[in-house]
């Protein structure tokens, strides 16, 4: 029993680690699948949602075995999840001991996320590029990366604070049309729509509506329709938040 328990929380506890860093839903069932397999218990069932595990293993015996995890749904750490596969691998290719295995998931649980200047930097790029992509003249890309810089400086913030995702979807873009605004009022040649486009990018949730096509086209319509209200969900914070300051500063006789 003890056995059996240990290589089932071993499994859950990878599937816990990589759902929480944004892997695909079908990656982590058959993670699973192929860890429990791997150190040869029978009879097994795991279910994995976007949110939640559920597993047994052993079900005929009397070392019968089962685990259900809720996961909160979080942002994406591609370095955490390639680490985590690689460690399946290993595993399925019994290159390491259940202890061994153990040790290598807590460190690819304490991986670190990218520096706050580079992440800056990056949203500030990211943001000036796809203002560039969309039309935008040279002087609205260059608004567009301070913009951008300013739009992740109010995630991390919500971030630190816990604030809800789709609260701090309606936040984020408030300050981006805001701020896209007050650069229109100022007489320069530039455009609202460019400078908001560009700069919402970053927080549109193109990741989660592409991982709900890939879960309907993989016949995981539950977890498919999960991801998809949550980015249909996302989606419309977004454009009330860029709604709000056209419709305030309308409404105070100002031209967009």
């Amino acid at each position: 029993m003890a056995q059996t328990k240990e290589i089932l929380t071993l499994a859950v506890e990878l599937a816990d680690t990589m759902l929480r860093s944004g892997a695909e839903i079908y990656r982590v069932e058959d993670s699973v699948i192929h860890i429990l397999e791997a150190y040869g218990l029978e009879d097994f069932d795991v279910y994995v949602l976007s949110n939640g595990i559920f597993a047994s293993a052993n079900e005929n015996r009397d070392d019968a075995c089962s685990m259900i995890r809720h996961v909160p749904m979080a942002t994406t750490h591609l370095q955490r999840v390639a680490a985590l596969n690689q460690l399946t691998r290993d595993i399925c290719d019994h290159k390491c001991t259940i202890e061994e295995a153990n040790e290598r998931l807590l460190e690819c649980r304490c991986l670190p996320t990218y520096p706050g200047i580079l992440v800056l930097l990056a949203c500030g790029l990211a943001c000036s590029a796809f203002c560039a992509l969309f039309g935008g003249n040279l002087l609205e890309s260059v608004f567009s990366f301070g913009i951008g810089v300013a739009e992740q400086l109010l995630l991390f913030y919500c971030r630190d604070h816990k604030v809800s995702r789709f609260l701090t979807s309606v936040y984020t873009s408030i300050l981006i049309s805001f701020l896209a605004i007050l650069v229109v009022i100022t007489g320069l040649p530039v455009h609202h729509d460019k400078l908001v486009i560009g700069s919402i990018m970053p927080i549109v949730p193109g990741i989660v509506f592409t991982t709900a096509i890939r879960d309907f086209y993989n016949e995981d319509y539950l977890s498919g329709g999960i991801h998809l209200i949550d980015a249909l969900l996302t989606a419309l914070c977004i454009a009330v938040g860029v709604s709000i300051p056209l419709v305030l500063f309308r409404s105070l006789g100002g031209l967009i």
